[in-house]
């Protein structure tokens, strides 16, 4: 059995047709989530979904036509960044509608995509052993302590008390 998305498509109709029913699906579900846990009207998490949505199909693509070595989170990133800059005339709409879309509503569904993906492959995964999760869990921590810091550091500077 072929994975919808397993990274080495290449961009073609059917490659940007399997990413574009993955994002749809997660979008739909996300958007669900947020409209049960957070009462966040549905057809604004939606909006807000297809635009992230968007953003991340365009950021893939980038990664894979143009000549560069650079990883689809740095395009997505910087597209994202551009459109959300205050003097950017999309940035009041796509301020207000990805805000109602909320990180725990993503998180929830992208874990369950892994799950799902980790329960397939799982005879693989028990061949790494113990030290592939000893390693997970270090690189899963550190990341979240690298990125407090950074965040107390940017806080700091700007004034605001932490």
């Amino acid at each position: 059995m072929v994975d919808i998305i397993d990274g080495t498509e290449n961009v073609s109709v059917h490659g940007i047709f399997n990413w574009i029913l993955l994002l749809a699906i997660f979008s739909i579900i996300t958007a669900i989530g947020n409209y049960i846990g957070y009462q966040h009207p549905m057809t604004d998490s939606l909006i807000g979904m297809g635009i992230l949505s968007l953003i991340t199909l365009v950021g893939v693509w980038m990664e894979r036509e143009l000549p560069f070595n650079i990883s689809s989170i740095i395009y997505i990133s910087v597209i994202g960044i551009v459109l959300a800059f205050p003097s950017m005339p999309t940035s009041a709409p796509l301020l207000h509608y990805v805000s109602q879309v909320e990180l725990l509503s993503i998180v929830t569904v992208f874990l369950a995509y892994v799950g799902i993906g980790m329960g397939k492959s799982w005879d693989e995964f028990k061949a790494l052993g113990w030290r592939a999760i000893i390693i997970t869990i270090l690189v899963i921590a550190s990341t979240y302590l690298g990125s407090a810091v950074v965040a107390h550091i940017i806080l700091t500077l700007t004034g605001v008390p932490a």
